[in-house]
């Protein structure tokens, strides 16, 4: 029995080191000698202090922005989830009857009233940039084909070819927005 017991606790002891110190302290050197940008959290900086997150969506509001899809969280990280109502649920029905009815009542991508299992996606489908593109171009007076360029330059293709949906991240969209503003004033 003792050498049982004995064996139990060695092989628990040399799991308890590979497991909780060896393989962790691989994975962490893997990833910040071959992902370093991603391991640690796809942080964009600007001007020295980070503003965000390629990961996280963020609210955008001013007609002067593309706007993420909604959030029913709130874009709170901490509070993470989606609103956990169903295809049957009137609260939804109405939630997104009232969305398609403000963003103008025809058809409108799915994205655009409906939120994401997260609350956090920061990234929209490329149709409904496309429908916010003319509200965005008259708030900033600029020409819509520039804006159309710049939903296309941050189009994103399926993972591999084959995996997901094309998409735009709104913050990258939105910062890239702002640098074109920045550099050449008001485009008309």
């Amino acid at each position: 029995m003792r050498e049982h017991l004995t064996i139990a606790i060695r092989t628990t002891l040399v799991l308890l080191v590979l497991v909780s110190g060896v393989y962790p302290a691989i994975v962490w050197a893997v990833g910040q000698a071959a992902f370093r940008h991603d391991a640690n959290g796809s942080l964009i900086v600007r001007d020295g202090r980070v503003i965000g997150s390629s990961l996280i969506g963020q609210p955008f509001t001013s007609d002067r922005y593309f706007h993420p899809r909604p959030s029913a969280v709130g874009f709170n990280a901490q509070a993470s989830g989606g609103s956990n109502l169903g295809p049957t649920s009137r609260k939804l029905r109405d939630r997104i009857a009232a969305d398609v009815k403000a963003l103008g009542g025809t058809s409108v991508p799915p994205d655009a009233v409906t939120t994401s299992g997260s609350g956090l996606d920061p990234h929209i489908s490329p149709e409904y940039a496309l429908l916010q593109l003319a509200r965005v171009a008259r708030a900033r007076q600029v020409d819509e084909a520039r804006l159309r360029a710049l939903i296309e330059r941050r189009t994103e293709g399926r993972f591999l070819g084959v995996y997901g949906e094309p998409r735009v991240n709104v913050l990258l969209l939105n910062l890239d927005l702002d640098d074109m503003m920045t550099r050449n004033g008001p485009l008309r």
